[in-house]
């Protein structure tokens, strides 16, 4: 299996790169993140490669870091989604938006990517989600609380001031942490106006 390619870009297509290696041409998909990134042609180049070998084809897909090429193969254990919807994501997302959109709950975010609709955004954040708050750098305190509201689990001031901040606003997952922010200054016992109040200090940083 081929893991690592390093040469020189010969060209581009709509979704792939040519890389010559050593004079052979190998053609790898990308996504646009990555082609975008990529130097002009005749520059050299290295890719993370992961290798899907069919009874009709072989097939290379590349990216800058074995990351990235770690978040195309998560994404793929959840159902539905293939190479082609994987990559998709990762054009519109990159790897650590997309950590923090599955840590906070943030369907809307996911379902951004052409060709993902609202379904299949919600069985990435719902089966990736316990695999994530590691990868991403959101507060854990936040996700907690994310996990919390999707679960009815939060205290009535706190999805009360969360609900004030969206009526003013704010997205779903900044609202969220910013009042989780406030909760943890104020602690429990935090009224609703207060928690709004310091929410919106947060926000103002």
């Amino acid at each position: 299996m081929i893991g690592k390619l390093k040469g020189v870009i010969d060209s581009y297509g709509e979704d792939y790169v040519i890389l010559d290696v050593h004079g052979v041409g190998y053609q790898v998909h990308c996504s646009s993140r990555t082609l975008q990134a990529l130097p002009s042609p005749g520059e050299a180049a290295t890719l993370s490669i992961e290798t899907y070998v069919r009874e009709d084809q072989i097939k290379l897909f590349g990216f800058r870091t074995d990351h990235e090429r770690e978040w195309f193969r998560l994404l793929q254990t959840v159902q539905s989604v293939g190479a082609k919807v994987a990559l998709a994501v990762l054009s519109t997302l990159p790897p650590n938006d997309l950590a923090n959109a599955i840590a906070l709950r943030d369907k809307a975010a996911v379902a951004r990517t052409p060709g993902v609709g609202p379904k299949v955004a919600e069985r990435i954040v719902s089966e990736l989600k316990d695999k994530v708050p590691a990868l991403s750098n959101v507060d854990p305190a936040v996700v907690q609380l994310s996990g919390a509201l999707d679960d009815n689990r939060a205290p009535r001031p706190v999805t009360d001031a969360i609900s004030a901040l969206v009526n003013l606003g704010y997205g779903q997952p900044q609202a969220a942490a910013a009042i989780a922010a406030a909760a943890r200054a104020a602690g429990d016992d935090a009224a609703t106006a207060q928690l709004i109040k310091l929410g919106l200090k947060e926000l103002s940083k």
